[in-house]
């Protein structure tokens, strides 16, 4: 059941960082056209782009983790005894949950931190820049908690496009 719910949000956020991709494009393009074809720039264009791109990425860096796409050491940890690499797998995993853990509490303390100021350009606060990193760092510990259930069962992990 885990599994099937970790597959569902990781497919999820795939669809979410496309759809908002295909927004960083579409907002791109309407400043080029506003400054070269119209000669009025858009203003809030640039600002709301870099705001799509952080949760772009935000997305993308939480299912690149369940798909273990992240950097790691495969040719060293493979070349270890099975129950060694066992132990460092598990190992890898719960690091990677800490470091989502941490990302969930820098992410928190800096939104709300700027929450109360206006973000330049745009009607939201400024404290949503952190935002995604608080959403990337509950995927992180979810999804890496999901790679270390399944290494103690001895099953592994689909990838989100499978």
């Amino acid at each position: 059941m885990l599994t099937r719910f970790c597959a569902a949000v990781s497919k999820l956020c795939l669809v979410l960082a496309v759809i908002l991709l295909i927004a960083v494009v579409l907002c791109v393009q309407w400043q080029v056209i506003g400054r070269y074809i119209f000669n009025d720039t858009p203003t809030w264009a640039e600002n709301l782009a870099l705001l799509l791109v952080l949760f772009v990425t935000a997305f993308g860096l939480a299912v690149g983790v369940r798909d273990a796409g992240h950097i790691g050491l495969e040719s060293l940890v493979s070349l270890l005894p099975d129950a060694w690499r066992h132990r460092i797998e598990v190992l890898i995993h719960l690091l990677v949950g800490s470091f989502g853990v941490m990302m969930v509490y820098g992410g928190w303390v800096w939104a709300s931190a700027k929450w109360g100021e206006k973000k330049a350009m745009l009607p939201v606060p400024d404290g949503i820049d952190y935002v995604p990193v608080l959403i990337a760092g509950v995927l992180i510990v979810l999804f890496s908690f999901e790679h270390v259930v399944a290494l103690l069962r001895g099953t592994e992990v689909e990838p989100a496009w499978n």
